[in-house]
């Protein structure tokens, strides 16, 4: 005689059960409606958003999709991704393009697995033969490949108020913003075109200065349109000349500081410090109660300069799968291979490095 399940066992036998997995168009509007109500259960990043998606896809051309694994006709799952394209670099699949973050999401380890799967065969449908998972849930298996090691987060909480917020870091990294302090410098907090003609004028000399190509203007402008009031700029400036500026994405709670900088004239009035403090006071008044650092490669100056002002750096994992017999796009700037080229853009006059950089760092997503 057969006896009735009880509600436990069916929620174990669904868990064994393999999805379906659908490939959207990110512009297909059922497929976004069931997109977002799914991110909107769980801690998706702001590289899940749909903001973020358009924002790559509108700047730059690359194609994206919604993977969604449904159980029935339940969402159990989504991976959203952009197809990168580059003359220079290859193709690959990546979730999501341009980010350090937005990898899968799902109920349980075997919707990771379908949609790892899915996203695969979509990377071998378009003959991209590198697959990258930013983030997330990852997915089990020996053809694909975890890194732990490579990447720290750095994530802490806002302090009460202005004050405390300058005790709550470190001695020496407090008496740098307390020279700059002292220096009088201006602070501009906007998204209109101004602020962004500023930021863009301090962030492409920073990453020349760096030797690495600068991002194309109309992605920052995209991030801007679809974010609206969930992402803006400020600007330190010394006698209304910017020196250094940052534009900052709010999600859940957290601000980031995702694409900063500073001229060379930044580093002697503390004009960096005094930005990131001033972000930190702006970010609390905007309701955010932790400032997500963002991440940066171990043992760089970059890492470094992040633990100065106190976060504690924790690895951050992600997946690689390549083609056999193939290995998988290298774009990191540390690869021996680049330093050569990394010594030569930094001498490139800035008017040549802003034409050359965006169509070179397109294909860097």
């Amino acid at each position: 005689m057969n006896m009735p399940l009880d509600q436990s066992a069916l929620e174990v036998l669904r868990a064994d059960e393999p999805a379906s997995v659908q490939i959207a168009d990110s512009h297909d509007q059922s497929a976004r409606a069931c997109y977002q109500s799914y991110i909107g259960l769980d801690h998706a990043t702001a590289f899940h958003s749909l903001a973020w998606i358009d924002a790559i896809t509108n700047a730059t051309g690359h194609k994206s999709w919604l993977l969604i694994a449904r159980r029935g006709s339940d969402v159990c799952g989504v991976l959203p991704c952009h197809m990168i394209s580059s003359m220079l670099f290859g193709k690959a699949l990546v979730s999501t393009g341009f980010a350090v973050g937005g990898g899968i999401m799902a109920n349980d380890d075997v919707i990771v697995n379908d949609l790892a799967d899915a996203f695969w065969n979509l990377a071998n449908i378009h003959n991209c033969p590198t697959a990258e998972l930013r983030g997330g849930m990852l997915p089990k298996g020996a053809e694909w490949h975890h890194k732990t090691d490579s990447h720290l987060g750095f994530v802490t909480l806002l302090a009460d108020d202005d004050e405390a917020q300058l005790k709550a870091i470190p001695r020496k990294q407090r008496a740098e913003i307390r020279k700059g302090l002292k220096n009088d410098l201006t602070i501009r907090i906007g998204s209109d075109v101004q602020d962004l003609k500023w930021h863009y004028q301090v962030y492409s000399e920073s990453v020349r200065n760096l030797g690495t190509p600068v991002f194309p203007k109309q992605l920052f402008r995209e991030v801007l349109k679809t974010f609206g009031d969930a992402a803006d700029i400020l600007t330190v400036l010394d006698n209304e000349k910017p020196v250094a500026s940052v534009l900052s994405l709010y999600h859940n709670g957290h601000v980031m500081p995702y694409w900063g900088g500073g001229t060379f004239a930044a580093r002697q009035l503390r004009a960096n410090d005094i930005m990131y403090y001033a972000l930190m006071n702006h970010a609390r008044e905007r309701g955010c109660h932790a400032f997500d650092f963002g991440r940066s490669k171990v043992d760089t100056g970059a890492a470094h300069f992040k633990k100065n002002w106190g976060f504690e750096g924790k690895p951050l994992a992600y997946a690689v799968r390549a083609a056999d017999g193939t290995p998988p796009r290298d774009i990191n700037p540390l690869s021996p291979k680049y330093q050569a080229r990394i010594k030569l853009w930094q001498k490139l006059p800035l008017p040549i490095a802003n034409i050359l950089g965006p169509v070179i760092a397109r294909g860097l997503g």
